[in-house]
């Protein structure tokens, strides 16, 4: 037996109808990295969910100290140039718990520009380090307003020291975000997973 409100099946045979918004994440797609110059989300962002999450988890880079970082477009365009402006901000502290901080990074925030924006800025290439974090993109498909993106990290840098970095700005741009771009600021990512999720909010 179905479940009709106002002429829209909400429910049939005990199914919820896929139109139907629920809350909750839902994962859209899948990035592995295997010494990668870039990688390249070109689908996805849509007017389907409110915000969108990246999830990447292991990114290990090839070069030492490089910084992982990103950049978004319109359209079909590939020249990830948007302008940005953004804050950042970072926790440290060191394995031997001798170099505690709390500092506002100048060198990491952009003021109007169109480079890549820095999400992690000094992780090592040992075997075992790495970084992890999550950036989230508010209402990318909007034609009307600026597009929110915030962003948490952390990283374990060369001198055995993890920093837990913050960033938050916005895409001064009406038209609608498609596609995003992560990178190293040199070298490629040696290895990784970045995972992209549409946000339902109702």
């Amino acid at each position: 037996m179905g479940v009709i409100s106002n002429g829209t099946t909400l429910l049939d045979a005990g199914a919820l109808d896929s139109g139907i918004a629920v809350g909750g994440l839902r994962l859209l797609s899948t990035l592995t990295a295997s010494s990668s110059a870039t990688l390249d989300f070109t689908s996805g962002l849509t007017s389907t969910y409110d915000h969108y999450i990246f999830k990447f988890t292991d990114i290990h880079p090839a070069t030492d100290g490089a910084a992982f970082s990103f950049q978004a477009d319109t359209g079909t365009n590939t020249s990830y140039n948007q302008n940005i402006t953004s804050t950042f901000f970072r926790s440290v502290l060191s394995e031997a718990n001798d170099t505690p901080s709390l500092a506002y990074v100048p060198d990491n925030d952009l003021a109007g520009a169109t480079s890549f924006q820095v999400l992690a800025n000094g992780t090592g290439n040992g075997n075992d380090e790495c970084l992890a974090g999550t950036l989230t993109i508010f209402s990318p498909a909007s034609t009307v307003l600026v597009k929110h993106f915030t962003a948490t990290a952390n990283e374990l840098i060369a001198s055995d020291q993890t920093y837990n970095l913050f960033c938050a700005g916005y895409f001064n741009q009406t038209t609608a975000l498609t596609r995003v771009r992560f990178k190293m600021s040199s070298g490629n990512i040696a290895s990784g997973t970045i995972k992209l999720y549409g946000v339902y909010s109702g």
